[in-house]
């Protein structure tokens, strides 16, 4: 099963995400580790956890994060409707990198800087300030959270009919230790009646 090579089927794992969160970012490079080592591919697409969080009773300084949150989303969908939704993979990276690995700030520059290191107009990052694509996103986020329901959040995977929100994990799995937990996670959430499996997080995330 190491072989991604082995097989002619290639399945298709829907893959959604909000750019601030540190761990669903875990679970991007997860992905890209499993399409090494399993016949599998990612498809990325945006969702928002400040909408999902607009009308909930969060933390003060969960509020404020999520504050910045909207223009990072809408930069990825202008990206999104002018380019196509492929391109979300490597901006999604360079995104990533930079908010998450980099440690730099949500600004316009650093989106600029992102938008450009992934092939792309930097003039899109004034979509930061503009709720002109805010239904876009709403479709896009819809089409993930209806699958899992409203009581989690990113990253949300939907594979061969199969959703879930997670898996949560830091570090990131490398090599076939990523394909083994991919194996797992298909088989326990197509198990049907199956719903939830947890436990405390007692680390901070880390990207290495």
């Amino acid at each position: 099963m190491s072989d991604p090579s082995s097989s002619s089927h290639v399945a298709i794992a829907d893959f959604w995400f909000d750019p601030i969160c540190p761990w669903a970012w875990i679970t991007s490079r997860w992905m890209k580790e499993v399409e090494q080592v399993r016949g599998v591919r990612t498809r990325f697409h945006v969702m928002s956890l400040t909408y999902l969080n607009q009308d909930k009773n969060v933390s003060d300084d969960y509020r404020k994060l999520l504050a910045t949150a909207w223009g990072p989303v809408r930069v990825c969908m202008a990206a999104a409707s002018h380019h196509g939704e492929e391109v979300l993979d490597q901006l999604y990276t360079e995104i990533g990198i930079r908010f998450h690995n980099k440690g730099l700030d949500r600004s316009r520059e650093t989106l600029e800087e992102a938008l450009d290191a992934a092939g792309l107009p930097a003039e899109l990052a004034a979509a930061m300030d503009s709720p002109d694509y805010d239904e876009f996103i709403k479709v896009s986020h819809h089409a993930g959270m209806d699958q899992v329901g409203n009581e989690v959040g990113t990253p949300v995977i939907s594979v061969e009919g199969i959703a879930f929100f997670g898996p949560v994990v830091t570090p990131i799995p490398r090599g076939e230790a990523a394909g083994r937990l991919w194996d797992g996670v298909r088989l326990v959430a197509g198990t049907e009646g199956f719903y939830e499996l947890k436990r405390t997080r007692t680390t901070e995330p880390t990207f290495d």
